[in-house]
């Protein structure tokens, strides 16, 4: 169980223009679930979350971001605490790439330590008047400190549906390079699917998802998510 990162977790979006990257800010989330690609971090519960990001007018961006956890009865971790550092593109007026590097940290077991792991990623976005769409990958070589290779495929698209509210639709998949390290439910990888609806009001952020995997495990099952979140900029 990890949390990779996804739009919430930087300032670095892939439909951005450079000149909009001079910032260091601060957000604080309330979820009702903290879910990585469909599975619960959290038993199934709330979770608080927060986020501190340095991002350049250069694409150059940094960040750190940190929740509660609860991998189940028998397992004391409660917190995840991860930091990453990457560099946003503005290829032209359509294209974007964002790659980077990220560190996944657990505490609070004397086992926790142990999950700790590194993950590469890269992000390529394409903007037109249909909306935004995304190509993501994300590879780490020592998977929740598994000693395994462990991939991650996702593809999204965002579209307005009115002035301030947008639906986003995303499709990902999860492999395992050697299930006998490391395994989902059995299986070597499984499929994860989402759509969920965004909009603001009077300075939060409201983010209500549908989500769902093909896997059988009760923290996977279908489960609707709801987070609000507020921004600070300095």
């Amino acid at each position: 169980m990890n949390k990779t990162l996804i739009a919430a977790a930087t300032t670095c979006l892939l439909t951005l223009s450079t000149s909009v990257l001079a910032d260091v800010s601060a957000t604080v989330n309330l979820a009702s679930d903290y879910t990585f690609n469909g599975v619960s971090q959290t038993d199934n519960g709330p979770a608080l979350q927060a986020s501190l990001d340095y991002a350049a007018e250069s694409g150059f961006y940094a960040g750190t971001w940190a929740s509660n956890v609860d991998f189940g009865s028998g397992e004391d971790t409660n917190i995840e605490w991860d930091a990453y550092v990457g560099q946003y593109f503005q290829l032209n007026e359509k294209f974007g790439l964002d790659a980077g590097i990220a560190y996944y940290t657990y505490h609070g077991d004397d086992a926790s330590s142990t999950y700790k792991y590194p993950e590469v990623y890269t992000k390529f976005g394409y903007n037109s008047s249909m909306g935004d769409s995304e190509l993501n990958f994300w590879y780490s070589w020592d998977y929740f400190g598994a000693d395994v290779g462990h991939y991650i495929a996702m593809v999204a698209h965002t579209f307005e549906v009115a002035p301030g509210h947008n639906i986003k639709v995303t499709f990902d998949r999860s492999t395992s390079a050697d299930e006998n390290k490391f395994a989902w439910d059995g299986k070597d990888a499984y499929n994860h699917y989402r759509v969920e609806y965004m909009t603001s009001w009077k300075g939060l952020d409201f983010d209500l998802a549908l989500e769902d995997t093909d896997m059988g495990w009760d923290t996977a099952d279908t489960r609707v998510v709801l987070s609000v979140s507020h921004t600070y900029s300095f």
